[in-house]
């Protein structure tokens, strides 16, 4: 099952170091995969700002970010998505979808759609690491997979956050001089990113969405026991979408949207404590911790989202 496992000798707890390993693999292409999501969102964010004389404030908040933090964001993110389980990442990134074909659904009543793509970020780690768990399993050379994955989702993320830098420190003046090639392409096309994220998101959660019916079909051993699983599931996230749409949208701040993630991870906590293990419970509480580090990592980003 485990490429690099194949070639040594069967030592004692080897296979255990390398489930180890491809969980951290995994965690980390999930984790670069929201920092590319934050990064081009940031583009996007100090794009409108500069462009809207009375969001200079805003446009200076998103400016004054601490660069040297974003690592530190990747190393914790990918920690915490090796420890939680394929299971509980499958449930994180179903309710996210649902979550979101509701909001979609919503968008003329006053959903704001760059909201939305912060509040997914840890739902798209999930979502990616579940994916990639399910389509590499069984497979002969599954952590040289993931290390190349993981080496190249490294590279994404990296670029992209040079280029949210790079346009925080001298977009406004080159896009005023009109002499770098990468801040004149962002000029004329710098309006699509939210299209461009839309439909990255689309495919990757439609991949994840199938990837986490299989992996918590693959736990059951007949019908029964699948129909006693997925009806309570079913009736709690119909209850979590309710609420979401009902919700009261007058607010200000962003104690709502914390609300919202206790209001989730709460739910799902309350429905594993009846039809799951011990370890999904385990699993909860620290997604519950991911999504919270997400949403304080973005505060300022979600500030700007929520006055638009």
């Amino acid at each position: 099952m485990f490429s690099l496992g194949s070639w040594l000798p069967a030592w004692p707890g080897l296979a255990w170091g390398w489930a180890l390993l491809d969980a951290l693999l995994q965690g980390l292409v999930g984790a670069c995969a929201v920092s590319v999501l934050c990064s081009l969102l940031k583009v996007y964010l100090y794009i409108q700002c500069l462009n809207n004389p009375e969001r200079q404030a805003e446009k200076e908040a998103i400016r004054a970010q601490w660069w040297v933090l974003e690592p530190l964001h990747v190393v914790v993110l990918t920690g915490v998505l090796a420890m939680v389980g394929s299971r509980v990442a499958a449930l994180v990134a179903l309710e996210f979808s649902l979550r979101a074909v509701s909001a979609i659904l919503s968008l003329g009543k006053g959903t704001h759609s760059s909201q939305l793509y912060l509040l997914c970020q840890y739902s798209l780690g999930c979502g990616v690491s579940c994916g990639l768990s399910f389509l590499l399993e069984g497979a002969p050379h599954g952590t040289c997979n993931l290390g190349l994955a993981a080496g190249l989702a490294g590279l994404l993320a990296t670029y992209a956050r040079r280029l949210a830098r790079h346009v925080c420190t001298l977009y406004e003046l080159h896009s005023r001089e009109r002499y770098c090639g990468v801040c004149i392409l962002l000029l004329a096309t710098g309006h699509g990113i939210p299209q461009l994220l839309r439909r990255a998101l689309a495919v990757t959660f439609t991949v994840a969405d199938l990837a986490a019916v299989a992996l918590i079909n693959r736990d059951f051993l007949s019908t029964a026991e699948a129909v006693r699983f997925w009806t309570p599931l079913t009736i709690c996230y119909t209850l979590l979408v309710i609420y979401m749409q009902d919700e009261p949208r007058q607010s200000s701040g962003r104690q709502p949207v914390y609300q919202t993630v206790l209001v989730r991870m709460g739910g799902l906590f309350i429905l594993l404590l009846t039809v799951g293990r011990w370890t999904d419970i385990l699993h909860i509480l620290i997604s519950l911790l991911g999504e919270l580090w997400c949403l304080l990592r973005a505060g300022v980003m979600l500030e700007v989202c929520l006055r638009q």
